[in-house]
């Protein structure tokens, strides 16, 4: 068995005396673990850094087994993701994010949306709201999407303002107003045609209301925690944010 694709290194952990098992997004097969043999060399270990995109080779006997990977650096932009909290915790954030998918999985339009925001990461406005959307995305592929597209009420696509917890979908400000002490609100820069950009408060709850879903639907049915690189990402890219509005 042997493939070539593109990805992008989430992360490599140690395996015997010189090598390690590389995780990485690939383009067309999803997230995909593979040794690496000497990837604990003067040469490799800058490569095999979390963010780095890169050209792989993987080889094995059978598809069902570990293989290794021929690694190739594409673009190194680990050093240049070390310069900021925001980055440092977005790499580690969304590279935890893909692991709530099934080894092997093909997504390759979250492959596509990692890059950007790893190309995005130095701006706190533009990685938040990226983000915002990496997550939004990723509800959709565990099966959890929302509907901000539309009133859940009234069906109509103006004014929306809240978001039901329970049904995850969007509510008019009209059709809402009675019970907005119980609804998440619906960040104007995420409703449907919206032309705004976020700011520091719409930009918070935007994290609320995607945390509150992965929260409910993901973390909790599996009985594991929010990760850690979360909240730091979203208390760094707003502390920039309020710093450089």
């Amino acid at each position: 068995m042997e493939w070539q694709d593109e990805g992008i290194v989430l992360g490599a952990r140690r395996h015997g005396e010189s090598s390690v098992i590389a995780e990485i997004m690939t383009k067309a097969r999803g997230r995909h673990l593979g040794l690496v043999r000497g990837g604990r060399s003067r040469r490799m270990q800058p490569v095999l850094q979390p963010g780095n995109s890169v050209l792989v080779t993987w080889r094995a006997r059978l598809d069902q087994h570990l293989g290794t990977y021929q690694v190739e650096p594409t673009t190194l932009r680990a050093a240049a993701l070390m310069e900021s909290a925001t980055a440092v915790y977005g790499v580690q954030a969304m590279a935890a994010l893909l692991r709530l998918l099934p080894e092997r999985d093909p997504h390759p339009h979250l492959y596509e949306a990692l890059g950007i925001i790893l190309e995005n990461l130095q701006d706190p406005a533009s990685a938040g709201e990226l983000f915002v959307r990496f997550e939004l995305a990723m509800l959709e592929d565990l099966g959890f999407g929302l509907d901000l597209t539309r009133c859940a009420a009234t069906g109509t696509q103006e004014e929306l303002q809240f978001v039901s917890p329970k049904s995850g979908r969007a509510v008019s400000r009209e059709a809402g107003l009675p019970w907005a002490d119980k609804m998440l609100s619906l960040p104007e820069f995420l409703a449907n045609g919206s032309r705004k950009s976020a700011d520091g408060e719409s930009l918070s709850a935007a994290f609320d209301l995607t945390g509150y879903f992965l929260r409910r639907h993901v973390y909790e049915p599996r009985g594991i925690e929010v990760p850690d690189a979360r909240s730091g990402f979203v208390n760094a890219a707003l502390k920039a944010l309020a710093a450089n509005p």
